[in-house]
């Protein structure tokens, strides 16, 4: 009898930066083709430049601002389909960028039960502040990050103009973090089909 093959899991990358001049594209593109390669994941990238969110919450029982759902229908659905997700940050004063909290915090079940992988570029620290702090607000949010990261430690030449990390270290990094990705979706997402996650 041949074996079942599972049904691709549907990565979520999350594009973190919305700051002019931001150098998110290049890494988010070169981290979108390390998961295209990849026959077990279908990617679907969200960029926060493009699918920008209220950064005004509502009152605790006061209804949200006027468009708020029209936003949120343009991302909430995309990562509630997703299984997994990569979350591409930098590192701002030590930590994670305004706009990418906003996003994590407009959501919640979306969340729940799903592995987070990481890939980070700053200055000397390669934006690992930033993930370490990600890790914990995940944590109150009942996703699962994944230990291993794609870091650049100043990102700037670290990329060639065709947009390929220059350090072939670095796919190899990517490869580690999307096997363990890719493993703790599937765990999850089997274990979700028998019984559901309770938050």
């Amino acid at each position: 009898m041949p074996a079942i093959t599972p049904a691709p899991l549907r990565l979520a990358i999350i594009v973190g930066s919305t700051r002019d001049g931001r150098f998110a594209p290049t890494v988010a593109a070169w981290t979108r083709a390390r998961a295209a390669e990849r026959a077990d994941l279908t990617v679907d990238v969200v960029d926060l430049v493009e699918t920008p969110l209220p950064t005004v919450f509502p009152a605790f029982g006061q209804p949200p601002a006027p468009g708020t759902a029209e936003s949120l229908a343009k991302v909430s659905p995309r990562l509630a389909a997703a299984d997994a997700f990569v979350i591409v940050t930098p590192e701002y004063n030590h930590s994670f960028p305004a706009a990418l909290k906003n996003a994590i915090d407009w959501h919640n079940p979306e969340w729940h039960a799903k592995p987070v992988g990481f890939v980070s570029y700053g200055g000397v620290s390669g934006g690992l502040r930033a993930v370490e702090q990600l890790r914990v607000v995940l944590a109150e949010l009942h996703a699962v990050t994944v230990r291993d990261t794609v870091s650049f430690h100043g990102h700037w030449d670290k990329f060639d103009a065709e947009g390929d990390a220059v350090d072939p270290a670095s796919n190899a990094a990517a490869k580690t973090m999307l096997d363990q990705l890719v493993w703790w979706a599937h765990a999850l997402r089997d274990a979700k089909a028998v019984r559901p996650y309770a938050a």
